[in-house]
This record gives C-alpha cells, sequence and structure tokens, in this order.
C-alpha cells in the first residue's frame, strides 16, 4: 500500500482538493481525503507543495510502433501494400522497449492509444496500453482494439498516387475506398445475419469484413486522421452515411468548422501543434484550435503523435494551448478524462476515482509550465518514475 500525503489533487473532473491524501492498494485507488489513517506497512510519501493528478494519457501516438533511434528495424506502423487493411492489430508491433515508454513515464504521461499510421485509407486497430509495467506488452494493455485507424487528405494520396502511381490517387479514391469497404463489410453483416436462420447462408469467414462489421454494429470507434476541414467533413457524411462512431485525429482545421462538428457531436484529438507546416494541408496549424472547439462544445484530447514531436513534450504543448484560449479544466482533462473518454478507457483511467487503476502522476508545480517537473509517477500502484527525493 501506499499513501500520497497532503497534497493538491486534482481529480480530472474539475474538483481541486487541498492538503488531500491518496491511499493506494493492490494497484487500484482505494480512498481519498484529508487526513486518512495510515494503515500497517503502508509507504507513506510526503507531497507537501505537490500538484497530484491522474496519469496523463496521450490520445494518438505511434509509440512502440516507430521506435527511437531505431530506424528501419523498428518502424513497423505502416503496411503500404494495400490502401485497405483493417485487420491488421498494432499490438503485434509494439516493442515495449522503445525507449519513449521511458520518456513518457518522466512526463508523468501513465497511458498511451497507439496504433497504425495514416499511409493507408483503413490503417488497422490500435490499442490503449500503459507507459510501463511487464515485458509482456498483452499485460499492459487497457484497451484491445481500442479504435480502427482510417485516413483521408494527403497521407494515402501519397503513397498510391504518388510512390505507387496506383489507386487512390485523390480524394475521390480515398473516400470511394472506405465506402466500397463499409458496403462489403454491411453486406457481409446480412448475409450473417441470414446464416444464423440457415447455415447453408452464412458468409465464408473473412477477417476483415469482421473488422468492418464491428464498427458497423458500434463495438469499435472509427478514429480518422484527418488535417483539413474539407476532409474532416468528408468523413463525416461517410460517417453519416453507414452510422459508425467516429473521432477525428489531428483536426488541425476544426477552428474552420468548430459549429459542424460541436452539431454532429464529434470528438477531435488536437495536435502536434508544435509541428512545422511540412505540407500543405498544416499551412493554418495553431494551438488556438483546441480552445475554440472547447467553447464551441466539442470534447477535445491533445496528442503528440510521437515519435513526430517526443512524447514528453505533451504536458508543454498542453500548456501551449491553454496559453491560447484552451480552459484550465480543459486543459487537464484534454490529457485525463477526456482523453480517457475518447479512448473508451474511462472506466479504467483518466481520473482519481475509489476503484480506478492507480495511474497518478505528482508535480512541484503547475503540470502544464516549463518550470515543473514531475517528480513521482505510478502506473496500477507501481512507483516507475521517482525524483522526490
Amino acid at each position: 500500500m501506499i499513501l500520497l500525503k497532503n497534497g493538491t489533487v486534482l481529480d480530472g473532473r474539475g474538483k481541486r482538493r487541498e492538503k488531500c491524501d491518496v491511499l493506494v492498494d493492490h494497484g487500484k485507488i482505494k480512498e481519498i481525503g484529508a487526513g486518512l489513517t495510515t494503515p500497517p506497512k503502508c509507504q507513506v510519501i510526503d507531497c507537501s507543495g505537490m500538484i497530484v493528478t491522474p496519469g496523463f494519457i496521450d490520445a494518438h501516438c505511434h509509440v512502440g510502433m516507430w521506435e527511437e533511434s531505431n530506424e528501419w528495424a523498428g518502424s513497423d506502423g505502416n503496411e503500404m501494400t494495400n490502401p485497405s487493411t483493417p485487420h491488421l492489430r498494432a499490438i503485434d508491433a509494439i516493442n515495449p522497449d522503445d525507449i519513449a515508454f521511458k520518456d513518457a513515464c518522466k512526463a508523468g504521461i501513465t497511458a498511451v492509444f497507439t496504433g497504425p499510421g495514416s499511409a493507408n485509407v483503413i490503417g488497422g486497430q490500435s490499442v490503449v496500453i500503459k507507459t510501463a509495467g511487464s515485458s509482456v506488452v498483452d499485460e499492459r494493455v487497457v484497451k484491445d482494439p481500442a479504435g480502427l485507424k482510417m485516413a483521408l487528405g494527403e497521407n494515402p494520396k501519397r503513397v498510391y498516387g504518388v510512390g505507387k502511381n496506383q489507386y487512390p490517387s485523390t480524394r475521390m479514391g480515398n473516400a470511394a475506398v472506405m465506402r466500397e469497404a463499409f458496403y462489403k463489410a454491411k453486406n457481409y453483416l446480412e448475409k450473417k445475419k441470414r446464416g444464423k436462420k440457415d447455415p447453408d447462408k452464412a458468409p465464408e469467414f473473412d477477417l476483415q469484413n469482421e473488422v468492418l462489421a464491428s464498427v458497423l454494429e458500434g463495438k469499435l470507434t472509427a478514429r480518422c486522421h484527418a488535417h483539413r476541414f474539407d476532409d474532416i467533413i468528408t468523413i463525416i457524411r461517410i460517417q453519416k452515411e453507414f452510422g459508425f462512431k467516429l473521432r477525428i485525429e489531428h483536426c488541425t482545421d476544426g477552428h474552420k468548422i468548430a459549429p459542424y462538428l460541436a452539431k454532429n457531436k464529434i470528438d477531435a484529438i488536437i495536435g502536434p501543434s508544435m509541428s512545422a507546416r511540412v505540407k500543405e494541408e498544416l499551412k493554418d496549424i495553431t494551438f488556438s484550435t483546441a480552445g475554440i472547439l472547447e467553447k464551441a462544445g466539442v470534447k477535445v484530447a491533445i496528442m503528440t503523435d510521437a515519435p513526430v514531436i517526443p512524447i514528453d513534450y505533451l504536458p508543454l504543448m498542453v500548456g501551449l494551448a491553454r496559453k491560447n484560449g484552451l480552459s484550465e479544466e480543459g486543459a487537464l482533462k484534454s490529457v485525463t478524462l477526456h482523453a480517457a473518454e475518447i479512448c473508451d478507457c474511462a472506466d479504467r483511467i483518466g481520473s482519481l476515482e475509489p476503484g480506478k487503476d492507480a495511474d497518478i502522476a505528482v508535480f512541484d508545480g503547475d503540470p502544464f509550465e516549463m518550470k515543473s517537473v514531475c517528480r513521482l509517477t505510478l502506473i496500477d500502484g507501481k512507483i516507475v518514475h521517482n525524483i522526490l527525493s
């Protein structure tokens, strides 16, 4: 057992508690409150003058799939041989020894949503995992699969139209690949239903259609890479046609259509806003996007897209979004509760509440100020980073 004593607790739900204790037992948060009794054989850590928060969540990155300092050998995020590969699974490509995981722990980041890249129109299934723990990646999973990676815009156009001179080479082609895949999955589902009454009419098992069918049935959330506002509108158009759950990744131009996103109840994972304008889609990139979307009523998470931006820069990026209009509460929630809800795992992580995973970060100041340092990180109730003394 571990008792964090006398910290300023920000629970991720908007509540701030001064001189508050957090009791951790068997990997879970057991109790939160002032003046908690210290149980026998309990490790006590004095957090006086410290800020205690839920462990941060990077709601979109590629950690473990594009290993830092490992070049070609550690690049496993894009299967650039077919524009539609829904059956690929991120968990099969993650190296838990990627040094970015250690960087994450030092920054108070305890979980990441990591998955395939955006080379393909449909890239595969992502996963939410803890940033420390077992060497067996399966034992660090929070949710698998956690979303189906999809992409519109420049990336699939470049990979197939420019790199291979084949279909899809236009935005029309990207959308058509997506529609065709979902129509096939819809027909597959209908045949499966008929097959329950008459086994002779059941379709032959098809792994790709099984994954897409789970999206159509609402069991798996579609997560679409889209920077430009017209691409964002295109994926919402397709989402309306098929009725699946959708979140937008990057959402660089989201500020241009904030009311439209709010009206359609689309959550957004913003970033990496620190990126240079390295392609046309990023010409209007701004740290103001998160705040504009928040004011419009859009739920927002902030991400690094690591290794595009180093994962330990996540608090800095939140701070810059806050400087440019994101509210104080929205800033914390963008990497805690809202990030967890957008990743469909708020039942376990994202806020400090009894019964949830004991993923906790302790800072010596405002977590989103440059001078602040993460002094202590717990994952599943175990200390994975400690520079308190």
